[in-house]
């Protein structure tokens, strides 16, 4: 009788049937329903690795030296929020620490499929962050807190698990910061941890599809103010810098996540609701505890500087091996951080697939190690820094079907400031394009209840008759980021779309988040031609009920949205060309 058929038996919940072996120290399915202890033999967890020689890399995972005991790394200032590591060499060998802790009652069960479907969701989605984390909704709320790190971020996010009727944002960042037995040798040695891999992950509203957008570490960005809790509950204003690395977004001058969420805000336009935060220990440990990773490439590699030796087509990797794949960048295209970036999300997408096996999905063990290394890895923000919030979260993303997850990263250029260009900024027009579309909820994957619902929308809009621009006549406020932005506006409005009638009236009475066009019931063909060419989309008309007498005109309100003239804030149909992008069902080779 396999695993499976075992955990099944009778419609009992391998949550009830979970029970410690005191002789290898591992949770196992009890093979009777007495409540008895079952000493069968322990599921294995994946091939182990063995002590090595540790290599010592820089900021991109290449060799400076060997370090034989892992240790000697010099004392310094802490990340707001950064832990310190804990063992996590699998469950606790205690009475009540595992998940046959409660032997004579049973949690409610969820119906299979669905159960099934969060297991592959948290389990896949964000990989690294995420895996195995419904393990907790049957059982070791408790345990699994006692894990969680958590950061007060104040309003950076959101206080709520999340909005039924919205979407989610959620940063993940893996911080280069050096904590963990093996690790002294990568990155930088002085770093205080760094917002070093960023992935802004965006669910979309119906949860039909969601986009894992890449922010480069060397993108040159503006890092707003910050406010920071401080360890004796005092709040500190961290003063913001221009033209900087994003990756100083967390870390330096004592920033926090909640400091990274308000850059990537100030980026894009989207405002994540929570944070979960990573180190290099998270890649090594969640890696082995899957069992290994399968990773493919186009050619064979064996650098010099990583020691990263594997061979064309493809390989299982884990532990030291997989840290050392996901932080190689000389090996791989243009040997750029953007092309390790690429290698990151195949990774992520292949831990996907690996999660969807019943190689996983069918051994407790296996699950309860994955939930366990998890959240011992995770750093996150207070609105969901339990177990049980967590878990309810992630049932509620596990809607998303993994064929409809795409990763993206923002579009960039060289830096043109640099004779020699090390580092990047916007791509001046794809990424705004690329932004609206997130922001107006646009699935980058083809979704057909989706596109239905667009279409729908859409033809409401231009439904009727528009006027000529000559007779539209709108006054226009600015309750965006944007500074001049009406007048910028009424600029473009009047040169460029002939739109005489348009009025400067200078800042809202207060910055909204969406633009809004009010307009009265006589004044809708003037509305469907201003919303036609500002590209507004059709929850950004509101109707009166009066209709406007003599002169009156509508009245356009930027919002933080407004990216600028000419900017669609629907964002465009389609991708803009040229973005690279990977979806996680498929899998891909390194090149």
């Amino acid at each position: 009788m396999d695993a499976q058929s075992r955990g099944r038996a009778d419609e009992i919940d391998p949550a009830d049937q979970w029970v410690l072996n005191p002789h290898t120290g591992d949770y196992e399915l009890r093979l009777n329903h007495s409540g008895a202890d079952s000493a069968g033999t322990s599921q294995s967890s994946g091939p182990r690795i063995p002590n090595r020689r540790r290599p010592v890399r820089d900021g991109d995972g290449e060799r400076r030296g060997t370090d034989r005991d892992g240790h000697g790394s010099a004392p310094r200032r802490e990340v707001p929020g950064q832990r310190s590591r804990r063992s996590a060499n699998g469950p606790r060998g205690q009475e009540g620490s595992g998940p046959g802790e409660s032997t004579n009652r049973r949690s409610r069960k969820a119906p299979k499929a669905r159960r099934k479907k969060v297991l592959l969701w948290t389990g896949g989605t964000m990989a690294f962050v995420l895996v195995g984390l419904s393990v907790g909704g049957y059982a070791l709320y408790q345990h699994f807190n006692g894990n969680l790190n958590t950061v007060d971020i104040g309003s950076a996010g959101n206080k709520n698990v999340f909005d039924n009727d919205a979407p989610v944002n959620i940063l993940i960042i893996g911080t280069d910061k050096r904590t963990g037995k093996g690790n002294e040798g990568y990155g930088d040695k002085g770093s205080v941890g760094h917002a070093d891999t960023n992935i802004l992950f965006h669910v979309s509203k119906d949860r039909t599809n969601a986009t894992a957008l890449s922010i480069p570490r060397d993108l040159i960005t503006n890092i707003p103010d910050c406010t920071v809790k401080q360890p004796d509950g005092s709040e500190k204003v961290i003063p913001g810098t221009q033209n900087v690395r994003f990756n100083v977004s967390l870390g330096q001058d004592g920033r926090d996540p909640g400091c990274t969420m308000r850059t990537v805000e100030e980026i894009t336009g989207l405002k994540p609701d929570h944070f979960m935060m990573v180190d290099f220990n998270a890649v090594k440990e969640l890696s082995t505890a899957v069992g290994g990773v399968k990773v493919c490439l186009a050619h064979p590699v064996k650098d010099k500087d990583s020691h990263l030796d594997l061979p064309e087509g493809e390989s299982k990797i884990q532990g030291e091996d997989a840290l050392a794949f996901v932080r190689t960048r000389h090996s791989f295209g243009n040997k750029s951080d953007l092309d390790r970036i690429k290698v990151q999300q195949q990774f992520i997408g292949s831990m996907i697939r690996q999660m969807q096996s019943d190689d996983t999905l069918t051994s407790p063990t296996k699950l309860y190690k994955l939930a366990d290394a998890a959240t011992k890895a995770l750093t996150v923000d207070k609105a969901i820094g339990t177990g049980k919030k967590l878990v309810s979260l992630a049932t509620e993303l596990s809607k998303v079907d993994t064929k409809n997850i795409t990763f993206v990263t923002v579009p960039v250029i060289d830096n043109p400031a640099e004779p020699k260009p090390i580092t990047v900024v916007l791509h001046p027009e794809k990424a705004d394009q690329l932004f609206a579309m997130m922001r107006e909820d646009t699935s980058l994957t083809e979704v057909k209840s989706q596109k239905k619902a667009a279409k729908s929308k859409q033809d409401a809009l231009l439904k009727g008759s528009k006027a000529a621009a000559a007779d539209v006549r709108v006054d226009v406020f600015n309750g965006g980021k944007i500074a001049g932005g009406a007048q910028k506006t009424v600029t473009w409005l009047q040169t460029e779309q002939g739109v005489l009638k348009s009025t400067n009236k200078a800042n809202a009475p207060a910055k909204i988040d969406k633009t809004t066009l009010e307009y009265a019931p006589n004044q809708a063909d003037q509305a469907r031609a201003l919303a036609a060419m500002m590209g507004l989309p059709g929850s950004a008309l509101k109707k009166g009920t009066t209709d406007a007498e003599g002169l009156q005109a509508m009245v356009l309100t930027l919002g933080a949205d407004f990216k600028g003239p000419g900017v669609p804030i629907t964002g465009p149909a389609k991708v803009p060309t040229d973005i690279q992008q990977a979806n996680a069902d498929k899998a891909e080779c390194a090149k």
